[in-house]
């Protein structure tokens, strides 16, 4: 789920957008093993790595409410695996 507006995961503290109640933002970090630098593919939509290196990208949807933030995804599904947390 992506609504307006985009809010960039980089940047300085204390600028930037004030998340209000009623937003529900994406947090996408990606996690990379080498440079942080990536190339977007010419389909506008793959990421890789410059370097080559393997990275990981995963996404937490959150809900700003009158009473705080609320995480709406779950990683239960990929945690729980045939009754194992892993």
């Amino acid at each position: 789920m992506h609504e307006a507006p985009q809010v960039p995961n980089y940047g300085s503290r204390g600028n930037g957008l004030m998340l209000k109640a009623g937003m529900c933002i994406a947090i996408e970090p990606m996690i990379t093993m080498g440079d942080r630098k990536i190339w977007l593919m010419p389909d506008k939509w793959t990421i890789i790595t410059r370097d080559g290196k393997p990275a990981a990208h995963f996404e937490h949807t959150i809900a700003i409410t009158e009473n705080g933030p609320e995480i709406l995804s779950s990683f239960e599904e990929i945690e729980n695996i045939e009754g194992h947390l892993y």
